[in-house]
């Protein structure tokens, strides 16, 4: 009868022991679960921070681009009239080369109506001054015109400047043709400083994408724009765990519409 009885105590302690065991080891897995909620919900409220910080900025981002656009569009205007006004004397000049021209053909005309040269040779020195008048005339009109018309093309070429930094700055993002560099790169706040700024087209809370050997590797968005250089946010979750920013790594713009969707996700 003892040693059934020590028997079930074996048993008993064995299960205690078991139990035991199994109870530390879902503890600690609590714990370790806890530590890890802990530190979503630190790096979530860090987003949230930069994400209204953003938010703050935007009222008076939103006024310095209805400015730049009010002047971009006054010198669009300029530009356009001094282009009408260049147009209206090319068709001018034109026009008196053409009279030149029938001048000219008329005047050789007369010239091989009048027969023996000899003869009229006062005739033909007038008229030999006539015509060098009229050639002389005519190559300061053709100057002219070549002239105006390279005026024209240089204010056709800063209107349609004007004209897409216009619709860059209305639609909110940077210029097609911008391509510039990570400046330096400040991880623990989450922004970098690029190269370039709105001499080169950055446009302010527009999107940005860094791009290594050929593939987009993160997403960043302009919080600031200088003349030469600017400052840009990382996108939450717009870079793998295993890829790093380094200085130098080409940007290029963006798709807007997918940096503001991840802004507002890491802020959720």
């Amino acid at each position: 009868m003892a040693n059934v009885f020590g028997i079930l105590t074996a048993i008993t302690l064995a299960f205690a022991a078991f139990v035991a065991l199994k109870n530390k080891a879902a503890y600690e897995s609590v714990i370790a679960e806890t530590v890890t909620g802990r530190d979503n919900l630190a790096k979530a409220e860090v987003r949230l921070k930069a994400a209204e910080e953003i938010l703050e900025k935007l009222p008076v981002q939103r006024a310095a681009v209805d400015e730049e656009i009010a002047q971009l569009t006054a010198v669009e205007t300029k530009k356009k009239a001094e282009n009408d006004a260049a147009k209206e004397q090319i068709d001018a000049k034109a026009a008196k080369i053409a009279e030149n021209k029938q001048k000219f053909g008329e005047v050789r005309e007369k010239t091989q109506k009048m027969g023996d040269l000899k003869e009229l040779a006062s005739k033909m020195r007038a008229t030999s001054a006539e015509l060098e008048e009229l050639s002389q005339s005519i190559a300061t009109a053709e100057a002219e015109v070549a002239n105006l018309t390279a005026q024209n093309s240089s204010s056709e070429a800063q209107v349609g400047k004007a004209k897409m930094f216009l619709e860059a700055f209305a639609s909110g993002n940077s210029l097609p043709t911008l391509q510039t560099r990570i400046r330096s790169i400040y991880p623990n706040w989450g922004f970098v400083t690029l190269a370039s700024g709105n001499n080169a087209g950055v446009v302010n809370n527009s999107s940005l994408d860094v791009v290594r050997d050929d593939q987009v590797i993160c997403k960043l968005l302009v919080t600031a724009v200088e003349s030469t250089s600017a400052s840009a946010s990382i996108v939450p979750d717009s870079m793998k765990d295993d890829i790093t920013l380094m200085v130098g790594d080409l940007v290029v713009p963006g798709a807007r519409a997918t940096a503001e969707k991840a802004v507002k996700a890491g802020a959720n």
